[in-house]
């Protein structure tokens, strides 16, 4: 089976617009959160996980492969997802007597690989715990409320079965089964929203999320107020914004609510630090552009750690990537700089140079990748796209 884009491949990522981020968890194996979040969906034409599963008699036993690299399939965040899946399906065989279906006793390939950095802050757990779900739930023959599973892997991965504007409600209930995600809105309320990845570093965070969010629990008393008393209403607020597709709203929200997380996580004891030089760099450029136009046209998150997505509207793409440009200016014989999306020219005025005033920094941005909001998961229908081959190993492309 292969899937966005086997029945497995699925190729698929997400952002975070962080109305609410995940402060912690009440539950550490069912991966129950303190708190509800929202994230957005981004597209998979350009930021995306590509999964392919493969199920055989003759395979000998599980194997997963990750960006080229096989990995012990023993992780107890995988075994759950698989664990769930055959379940699911042995309760639908046993409902509906389908004999002729796969057999549950084969053992599974899995091969996955993103196209953007891996454990940098960029979401990619929770893009391949959606994909790994959904395409097993393909081969598997497994539908129903697979959000429940892939939060089983991975938290944030919840919402990421779902495209456009999704909130992960932290639900009551000991057992999880009410700890789900809801899309709001589609990938096609807000056309006009446009999001920038400022790739400021792609090498993996000193701090993992789990682990920081596990201290963070233990240490952080602002990690409390933070979820009883500011997260509930902001959660509010922010699904009226993008509802009204309110810019300056959502604009404004989504900086306060990143800036308290990294707040926590400073609170947290040892304090983590995610962000760094330009990350801060990065929050005073977009001040002093908005401030400069009196008006909220651009809007920063940081996930866990240093990489900035921008969400701007699609007028202000242009003259926002040229500031990024002339102020941390990238290598004259490197690689391409924007990636994605096409994005058009414009010339940037002494005034607003001025106004922002920061000193350029040569190469403290890597590259940024244009994109928008997208759809969840879903196949891949080419075969010369599946990322294993008739014996069920990785292709050597992968």
């Amino acid at each position: 089976v292969r899937m966005v884009r086997p029945q497995p491949l699925v190729d698929f990522m997400r952002g975070r617009t962080n109305s609410s981020r995940i402060g912690g968890k009440r539950h550490e194996e069912l991966i129950l959160p303190i708190n509800s979040s929202l994230s957005v969906t981004l597209h998979q034409d350009q930021l995306k996980t590509t999964t392919t599963v493969a199920c055989s008699r003759h395979f000998q036993e599980d194997r997963i492969w990750l960006n080229g690299k096989e990995e012990d399939i023993n992780q107890p965040r995988i075994q759950s997802c698989l664990r769930e899946i055959r379940r699911l399906a042995r309760k639908r065989r046993s409902d509906e007597d389908l004999s002729n279906d796969i057999s549950l006793a084969h053992r599974v390939h899995i091969c996955s690989v993103n196209n953007f950095p891996t454990a940098a802050g960029l979401a990619s757990s929770a893009a391949g715990y959606a994909c790994l779900v959904y395409s097993l739930s393909r081969l598997f023959g497994v539908d129903g409320e697979l959000s429940l599973v892939a939060r089983q892997g991975s938290g944030s991965a919840c919402r990421s079965m779902y495209g456009g504007f999704v909130q992960w409600k932290m639900g009551e209930r000991q057992d999880g089964k009410d700890s789900l995600a809801e899309q709001v809105e589609p990938e096609s309320h807000w056309p006009e929203l446009r999001v920038l990845v400022l790739v400021v570093s792609a090498e993996r965070k000193l701090v993992g999320s789990t682990s920081g969010m596990q201290t963070s629990v233990k240490t952080s008393k602002l990690l409390k107020h933070r979820a009883d008393c500011v997260v509930p209403g902001r959660m509010e607020e922010m699904i009226s914004a993008i509802q009204r597709r309110d810019f300056a709203a959502f604009g404004e929200l989504t900086m306060k609510d990143s800036n308290q997380f990294h707040a926590t996580c400073l609170d947290t004891y040892p304090p983590i630090f995610y962000l760094n030089d330009i990350s801060q760099k990065v929050i005073s450029l977009v001040h002093r552009y908005n401030q400069h136009y009196q008006d909220t046209r651009v809007t920063y998150t940081f996930d866990a750690g240093p990489n900035a997505v921008i969400y701007t509207l699609e007028d202000h793409v242009p003259e926002f990537i040229q500031v990024v440009r002339y102020f941390f200016p990238p290598e004259t014989n490197g690689g391409e700089f924007v990636k994605g999306l096409p994005v058009g020219p414009a010339s940037l005025s002494e005034d607003l140079k001025t106004a922002i005033g920061l000193e350029p920094v040569p190469k403290g941005i890597s590259y940024i990748i244009s994109t928008k909001v997208g759809p969840g998961p879903c196949v891949v229908e080419d075969p010369k796209l599946h990322l294993l081959n008739p014996e069920g190993l990785p292709k050597k492309s992968t």
